[in-house]
């Protein structure tokens, strides 16, 4: 079984001794090949082999599966395929993902945006993409995830004072991001790669995380070195206000020359978490560590008197917590709480407009 297979190939895409177990475990023809996911479409998806990419489509029995439990494919799963061709094949079976980063899409479905990551490069610019209360977002994801986030700053050499950028990300996040590397570069230059060659280690998977526009696919040129062309097309930044073009649409996983892999990720319009309250509190661990220090246990971090987290923490990462609470509670109702809130709030409405009628005459 899998005697096709080069694990020394697969190691370098970030294949460890764990997911040969499952792989064994859920093999069941001696056909079947160990292989990692770098794209999906929508009824197809590309694997890598570890030399070589192969087309696939999802086994029918499987496809059900997934939709039944609410699930889908994603980059960097490690999934086994059945070949029915030398370049294609079916892929029969996932592997159970780890350290996958979920969020909830517009409709309030789980979304799987990638599998099995070791460190998120969380990208946004140092001029008008700067953004502290997205940047919180963006860590409580990958911490829910429990993957190592690193913050980089890109269009350092057009800023008059990136250092000054980078100061204000650490004292926005405070002791509780002290841990958190933070860099700015140009993300054009070799050094860029130079300066990421810590998490660029053979076998780590990496996720560029962050707006349209923020420099993620040219940072992944650059991570990838010189090819045939640019791995991802990109787009000259604006001139007024120095935001780059929203070019890619698909997320995709690329080989780096140290032997790391890079995920590229399209901008999101929109972030919103899967996580409950006792998750995000794990997330903003420096918010509930500070509140077992408040004089009333059940502190909301607001205008309450002897409250311990409003002078520790900085303002903007408060709100931050307090708009992805609110959001958490929200999607802990189900669907008849929220039929009975709207009822309510229609109640209030009619009633406020009949009052209102009243007072007018």
């Amino acid at each position: 079984m899998f005697d096709t297979n080069d694990f020394d190939a697969l190691r370098r895409l970030g294949l460890h001794s764990s997911l040969v177990s499952q792989a064994l475990s859920l093999s069941s023809d001696p056909a079947d090949r160990l292989m990692r996911v770098t794209e999906v479409q929508r009824d197809r998806c590309t694997l890598h082999d570890g030399h070589a990419q192969h087309e696939a489509r999802l086994w029918p029995a499987l496809q059900a599966r997934l939709q039944l439990e609410g699930d889908s494919l994603t980059v960097g799963d490690w999934v086994l395929m059945r070949p029915e061709r030398p370049e294609a094949g079916w892929v029969v079976a996932v592997l159970p993902p780890d350290h996958r980063l979920v969020r909830r899409d517009p409709s309030g479905q789980r979304q799987a945006l990638v599998s099995h990551v070791d460190h998120a490069l969380l990208v946004m610019t140092c001029g008008h993409d700067f953004n502290l209360r997205r940047l919180d977002r963006y860590l409580a994801l990958v911490r829910l995830a429990e993957v190592d986030p690193v913050v980089v700053l890109t269009q350092a050499d057009c800023h008059p004072a990136p250092q000054a950028r980078v100061a204000a990300v650490r004292q926005h996040l405070g002791p509780a991001g002290a841990a958190v590397p933070v860099l700015a570069l140009d993300g054009r230059s070799p050094q860029a790669a130079q300066a990421l060659a810590p998490w660029l280690q053979p076998g780590r998977t990496l996720v560029l995380l962050g707006s349209s526009g923020a420099g993620k696919s040219t940072l992944l040129n650059t991570l990838v070195g010189p090819t045939d062309g640019d791995v991802q097309r990109t787009g000259a930044a604006r001139v007024q206000d120095g935001r780059g073009r929203h070019t890619t649409t698909a997320r995709s996983l690329h080989r780096c020359p140290s032997g790391a892999c890079v995920i590229d990720t399209p901008g999101l319009r929109g972030l919103q978490l899967d996580a409950d309250e006792a998750e995000l509190a794990r997330a903003f661990d420096d918010i509930g560590q500070l509140a077992t220090q408040c004089r009333f246990r059940d502190c909301q971090h607001q205008d309450e008197p002897g409250c311990a987290v409003r002078g520790q923490v900085a303002p903007a990462r408060l709100l931050s917590w307090h708009k992805l609470q609110r959001e958490a509670r929200r999607q802990e109702q189900d669907a008849l709480q929220r039929r009975e809130q709207q009822a309510q709030w229609k109640a209030r409405s009619k009633a406020t407009r009949e009052v209102m009628r009243i007072k007018r005459g």
